[in-house]
């Protein structure tokens, strides 16, 4: 599956993989917006490149911060997320230990809200 890119001006949108998708694309402490819903529709493929990146620093937005080993949690694992933007983190503990050791940043925001916020 080719993962596209809408930053790409006169060159293919049509990348072979997510790793070659986010070349020069990505860099430490910036802030993503991450779709899907709860675990479901989530950019797996991205995410893992992003992990394999080495990249830090982010602020990921999302409605919520993965599992422990999936999802958001990957980039949680390795502490390459900085702050979260989220309506709902409960069922990561890592992101409960990074949180509550002060580690990590929580922005937290209703459903709706944060739908709005993005809009």
């Amino acid at each position: 599956m080719a993962a596209t890119h809408a930053g790409a001006s006169n060159k293919s949108k049509v990348f072979p993989d997510a790793r070659t998708a986010l070349a020069g694309v990505v860099a430490d402490d910036q802030t993503l917006a991450v779709g899907g819903f709860g675990l479901c529709g989530i950019p797996e493929a991205l995410i893992e490149a992003l992990r394999d990146s080495g990249v830090k620093g982010l602020t990921a937005i999302s409605n919520n911060a993965g599992v422990d080993g999936f999802g958001l949690g990957l980039l949680l694992t390795t502490r390459q997320i900085r702050k979260m933007i989220s309506s709902y983190v409960g069922e990561n503990k890592e992101f409960e230990r990074q949180f509550l050791s002060g580690e990590l940043e929580l922005e937290f925001n209703p459903q709706g809200t944060l739908a709005e916020r993005l809009r």
